[in-house]
């Protein structure tokens, strides 16, 4: 906020301190932000009052000058604004409008956790989602349904999305354009590389840390478990870590997508193989009950665009 003190005590102490003091006094009042507040205050102010207030309406006239010219703000992201206090008129520093769009941002993309996958995802949508090819216009239709539905009624069940298909045709872009468009309306999700989170958790035994990731995927309120299938598969894994995460998952009835080179039946013959070369079909069939139970299978085709 702007000390003027030192600005009047110039002025008072030139032989020509009144005139100047009235010239300032009527530059400040002519200021056409100050006649409109006044105008639309004009029930509440009156002569006296401008008179008490003229320190804090030149104070707003000078700041909102210096912005103007190009100068930082004394409060950096804040502009000047006129209120009305008690018996006088006041300033209030306000945030500008990129400031306030910069702390929405900020605050979406808290909203949306991502492991690793790339930051880049937080920026997909689903108007960069090209449906000239039909067969990604069921995948996108699908999308918009079930955030349309979620939208309306977030405390039901619903049902998720199992996205399958070849490399490069927009699985991983579709799950981003899902979670970054319920963000932006307040709703969290968390979007994982599973392959990857795989790796970490064998890792995580070590320091002890299995639970707290496994409960972080448990409770997540919407979860997106990107590349099912890629990795590699063990039984600890498959029934340990992936079944119960899904087991939590259905008995909360928490909204659970995936994505996947595999369809359902492919994926369900990779989960029956670990990586000790057992063959374990039943406990295989399981985990895919659970999937099933959650999402709706998908195939999004088209061509690879990871080189466009």
């Amino acid at each position: 906020m702007q000390n003027i003190g030192p600005e009047i005590k110039k002025i008072l102490e030139q032989k020509d301190y009144k005139e100047r003091l009235k010239e300032i006094q009527a530059e400040a009042l002519s200021d056409p932000d100050v006649q409109a507040f006044i105008d639309q205050h004009q029930d509440q102010v009156d002569e006296p009052m401008i008179q008490r207030s003229l320190s804090k309406i030149y104070e707003f006239v000078q700041e909102k000058k210096r912005i103007q010219a190009g100068y930082e703000p004394k409060i950096p992201n804040f502009h000047p604004q006129l209120q009305m206090n008690v018996n006088y008129i006041d300033v209030q520093y306000v945030a500008n409008e990129d400031y306030l769009a910069k702390q929405a941002e900020l605050k979406r993309d808290r909203r949306i956790t991502l492991v690793d996958l790339p930051k880049s995802l937080r920026e997909a949508n689903f108007d960069q989602f090209d449906v000239d090819d039909p067969a990604r216009q069921e995948a996108a239709s699908r999308a918009l349904t079930f955030t349309t539905d979620y939208l309306k009624a977030p405390d039901r069940f619903h049902k998720g999305l199992y996205f399958h298909g070849a490399f490069g045709v927009g699985k991983t872009f579709l799950l981003a354009a899902i979670a970054n468009d319920l963000a932006d309306k307040g709703y969290e999700t968390t979007l994982v590389h599973y392959p990857q989170f795989a790796q970490s958790i064998k890792q995580s035994i070590a320091s002890n840390t299995v639970q707290d990731k496994l409960e972080a995927l448990q409770k997540a309120p919407l979860l997106m478990l990107d590349d099912i299938g890629a990795e590699s598969n063990s039984a600890w894994l498959r029934d340990d870590i992936l079944g119960v995460i899904l087991q939590y998952r259905m008995n909360e009835q928490l909204p659970t997508f995936f994505s996947s080179n595999f369809n359902f039946e492919e994926l369900e013959t990779h989960l029956a193989r670990t990586n000790s070369g057992d063959i374990e079909p039943v406990k295989a069939g399981r985990i895919m009950e659970r999937i099933a139970f959650l999402a709706e299978e998908i195939e999004v085709g088209g061509r690879n665009r990871r080189h466009d």
